[in-house]
Parts: C-alpha cells; structure tokens; sequence
C-alpha cells in the first residue's frame, strides 16, 4: 500500500469539508486513518504476492516498530535475488534489477496517508467484507473524480488495518496490479537478523535536496488537479556528462516523476509506453538553451503522463525572484 507524504491541504472554508465528507463514506476515511497509524505503530512479518501485467512474484516481508523508528526489508523469492531495506521510509540498500531503479535520491519527507486531501480527489467508501490469509478484512474503494488517476480496492485487515490485498484498477475497471497477503504475522515481531540485509544489497546514496536556484529551473505549465510538486533535485549523469533534473509530485496517493536531460539534434527518441500501472513519455522540447529530452515516469494514464511532458518549460531567472 502506498502511505505518501502528507501535504498541506488547502480549503476554503468549513463548509468546503462538509461538501467533500458528503461525497465520501466517514467510515473508510476511519478505516484509512487505522491503516495510515498501523504502518507507523504495528510490527509484523509475512509473505505476498505481487501481480503486475500478468506477471506473479512472491516475496517476504518483515516490518518493526521500534522506538519510533520504522525499519522494513523486502525479499524477493523468485529468480535471481532481488531485495530492499527501508529504515523510515528512506532506501537503505537494494540488490538485484532493483539497483537500476532506485539509484541516489533525495531525502522526503515521512509518508503518511491523509483521507482528508484523497477526499479531494476520489471517492472513498466501504465496499464490504472479505477475508485474505485467514483473516477478516474490510474492503475500502477511493474512486478517482477524473480520468488522471487510477482506481484503488483495499482489503484492510479488521484487527489490525493493515493492508492485505490492494488492487489498482482503470477507467475499465481492469486490473493493473494486485498486491495480495498470502501470510501475516503479528505475534512473532521480526528480529535484528530478519532485517540485517544480505551481502548483495548495496547501500544507496542520499543526497541533500537541491538548490533553490537549481530546483527552479523547470515548471509546469499544466499539472492534474490536486498533483503538487513534493521535491526535485539535480544530478550528474557520469555516462553522458550531463546534468539531469528531477521533479516528484503526488496527490496523496498516485505519484509521478519528471526528468529532463539535455539532447544534441540527434540524440534521443519519443518514447509512449506501459507496463502494468507504470508508464513512460519521453518526448523532446526546443527551449531557448537547446534541446531537451523530457521523461514522465509514474502510476498515472498514458495521456496525462504526455500531457504533462509536453507542459515543461525552462524557468527564467526573472520568475524565480
């Protein structure tokens, strides 16, 4: 289950609450706000699996609440090894085709789910009962209010609130991706050896947030409702000698990201594709300093992901003043 940064949310007035809380049922916004505080309070470990494109995976989880601190190591049993540990929300290693992906980040800020900003967005209601890995489960759905996001189906455990089957659906209804519990244990806490990462997991570098002068560099022209930048930062790119710019925005729940690298005349090629719920844009800007190569990465629909490509532009120096 995705728990992401909490952000401001802005509203006009009181009655503006009441007129979301309308549109949603308080129930599911109780059983979100249980699933939000399991994830930061509850220890537990178990197994899963993971359905993507009509590929499975199993994998094991442990996760420990101890002094405040949250620490959780993911395994991969299938294939090679393939395996992360996560000590607040921040990547500390990663080992297999994971390395690709992760790579050095900047550091965000804790995840935690808000109802109250998703009732923006979607809307939430209590669907009914079912039962996943033996154990009594509520279904909460967070329906989306327009075509820039997916649907969501939760299976929430009824003791606990923790998540055990998430389902992410389209605006057909079909299946994207399945995150299911096939096993949950909430007695025998995961111990120091259980999250001790195995010789093959490579740390992963932090960097600090960008410069204000360098995060500025780049904007929007057009963002989906409700989509906020939450940070963005500059790298070097060692094999090309550049520097690639990155920006992150979620919605509470859905989150993409945007990456722009400078391109000669014939570097690069438009990309538009999908994998499961992920999807790709790449597609080439002319700006005033040359040409860049602008790609979206994110679980959001093909269009908007191209939409917001096409809508980068370079940030002058008067505007950021």
């Amino acid at each position: 289950m995705r728990a992401l940064p909490l952000l401001s949310l802005l509203l006009g007035s009181s009655l503006t609450v009441q007129a979301l809380a309308a549109n949603s049922s308080p129930e599911a916004s109780e059983w979100l706000n249980k699933l939000a505080r399991a994830e930061q309070e509850q220890s537990y470990q178990g197994s899963f699996v993971y359905e993507r494109n009509g590929s499975f995976s199993t994998h094991v989880i442990w996760h420990r609440v101890q002094n405040g601190k949250v620490s959780e190591r993911l395994l991969q049993l299938d294939g090679s090894t393939q395996e992360i540990v996560r000590v607040d929300g921040k990547v500390q290693c990663v080992s297999g085709a994971l390395v690709s992906g992760v790579g050095a980040a900047p550091d965000s800020a804790p995840r935690v789910l808000d109802p109250l900003k998703l009732m923006s967005w979607y809307d939430l209601s209590v669907a009914g009962k079912s039962r996943v890995a033996g154990r009594d489960a509520v279904i909460v759905t967070l329906t989306p209010r327009d075509q820039h996001r997916y649907a969501f189906e939760l299976h929430l455990d009824r003791r606990t609130g923790l998540p055990l089957r998430s389902l992410m659906l389209n605006d057909k209804g079909q299946l994207l991706e399945r995150f299911q519990m096939t096993r949950l244990d909430t007695d025998d806490l995961p111990t120091d050896d259980d999250l001790r990462a195995g010789s093959a997991c490579k740390p992963v570098e932090h960097i600090a947030s960008a410069h204000s002068d360098t995060v500025a560099d780049w904007r929007s022209d057009w963002l989906p409702p409700g989509f906020e930048l939450i940070n963005s930062s500059v790298r070097r790119d060692p094999e090309r000698k550049s520097m690639v710019s990155s920006l992150m925005y979620d919605d509470g729940l859905a989150r993409f990201s945007v990456f722009l690298e400078p391109v000669n005349d014939g570097g690069g090629s438009d990309i538009r594709t999908q994998l499961g719920p992920t999807v790709a844009v790449s597609r080439r800007l002319t700006t005033p300093n040359g040409k860049v190569m602008v790609t979206v990465v994110g679980e959001i629909p093909l269009g908007t992901a191209e939409r917001v490509a096409l809508s980068m532009r370079a940030q002058d120096a008067q505007a950021r003043q």
